[in-house]
């Protein structure tokens, strides 16, 4: 894999245990037109995408709330997190994963989604492109149990935006996915106005 300002000389595999993590030697061409070899490790995990379920007419969302180790091993009390739904293509389109993630976290069957943008979440140490999206419940919505498969045990939490909006504030909600999907909510809403 080269461009015109890196050349990839080396890949080394660390590990494959969880996900895969990698070290790159490469050579890049600075602004000062001198090349540099350097060294990076990259994890890469694939590609997910996320999701903000909206009630316009109650102006509610839904969120879930799981543990989390790395969170936890990095000062969160508890582990626990407060996301919007989310998981990875696991070789899907986005859409489609996008789908499945939906019904197995908040058990919600919603065929009509909306993507609003794409992020690479980490990009200086993580190879994760995550696809965001929108769509729309009601309470007559069809939905199951949800919850999570495995070993996952996810609560499903609905929430007026209000109150999301101030959890933010708070540190209640401290997830960046989720963050962004809830400002883009807020935003659109004061467009509308």
């Amino acid at each position: 894999m080269t461009s015109e300002r890196v050349q990839l000389t080396e890949e080394k595999l660390l590990s494959d245990n969880w996900y895969i993590l990698k070290r790159f030697t490469f050579n890049y061409l600075g602004r000062n037109g001198q090349w540099t070899t350097q060294q990076r490790e990259a994890y890469d995990r694939g590609n997910g995408a996320t999701i903000l379920l909206h009630n316009p007419e109650a102006d509610t969302v839904i969120l879930t709330r799981q543990f989390r180790l790395p969170t936890f091993v990095n000062g969160n009390e508890s582990g626990m997190l407060i996301e919007a739904c989310a998981g990875l293509l696991d070789n899907d389109h986005p859409d489609d994963a996008i789908r499945r993630e939906m019904e197995e976290e908040t058990g919600y069957r919603i065929q009509s989604v909306e993507k609003i943008m794409e992020a690479y979440m980490s990009p200086g140490s993580v190879t994760e492109k995550l696809f965001f999206y929108l769509a729309h419940y009601t309470a007559d919505t069809e939905r199951n149990a949800g919850g999570g498969i495995d070993e996952e045990e996810i609560e499903i939490l609905e929430l007026p935006v209000s109150q999301a909006m101030n959890m933010i504030r708070s540190g209640e909600i401290r997830d960046g996915k989720t963050i962004m999907l809830l400002q883009y909510l807020r935003l659109q809403q004061l467009n509308e106005n």
